[in-house]
């Protein structure tokens, strides 16, 4: 494999990775009765819209049928990309759940 080949690879997988926490997050706002496009907005306002984010949401699944995601599992995907504006607001809305 050459360097191009290695760095398109490591870019790929960053993408997938990338894809998985968005889907995370959308996953745990829908198991919390949240927006993710609200909480979203809160975080990035200025921001226009999240391809990404609207990807997800047509992967989740009702909260019934979802696997619990605790709110430490979140915050650590969020803050591995380097989310802090995200796992800021995602923290106040758990704040506001306690």
């Amino acid at each position: 494999m050459n360097k191009k080949e290695m760095e398109e690879k490591i870019i790929e997988n960053y993408q997938k990775d990338e894809s998985m926490m968005v889907l995370v997050f959308a996953q745990w706002c829908i198991n919390q009765d949240l927006d993710p496009i609200e909480i979203y907005k809160k975080a990035y306002p200025n921001q226009e819209k999240n391809e990404a984010l609207d990807y997800a949401l047509n992967l989740t699944v009702p909260k019934e049928e979802s696997e619990t995601i605790a709110n430490e599992t979140l915050l650590g995907v969020l803050s591995l990309f380097g989310n802090d504006d995200l796992a800021f607001i995602v923290q106040e809305e758990i704040k506001k759940m306690q």
